[in-house]
């Protein structure tokens, strides 16, 4: 079972820039889709973007509405590194970040979907 760490997270000015890495171990990155979600207090995890894995035919890539024209996800399978590129970042982007993995998924935007997890990381944006 594939291992998720993120890191790259803080704080930053609202209209910044902040880019998540998360970092895969014990699997071929490339065999599995790979997916962010977001968590704030008091509010359910919710699906911020994802990537089908490599051998998807098509390969998916979606968004959130919330997100969509900001934020960007890439994967790297030689250095078994997702990321998550987010510009013009705004205050209602503060959240815990999660990085999600699941084996040969085309994605999905439902957090049951997904097997692997990251622990989160706090990403904060100010006003």
């Amino acid at each position: 079972q594939v291992q998720l760490t993120e890191s790259g997270g803080g704080l930053v000015q609202a209209g910044g820039s902040l880019r998540l890495s998360c970092a895969a171990s014990g699997a071929t990155l490339s065999n599995y889709a790979v997916g962010w979600f977001r968590q704030g207090p008091r509010k359910e995890r919710e699906f911020v973007a994802f990537m089908s894995w490599s051998g998807s035919d098509p390969t998916y890539t979606r968004y959130s509405d919330a997100v969509n024209g900001r934020f960007t996800v890439s994967r790297d399978n030689s250095q078994k590194t997702v990321y998550l590129q987010m510009n013009s970042l705004k205050p209602d982007d503060t959240d815990v970040y999660y990085c999600a993995a699941t084996f040969r998924g085309v994605g999905s935007s439902r957090e049951d979907d997904w097997s692997a997890w990251g622990q989160g990381i706090q990403v904060t944006v100010s006003s």
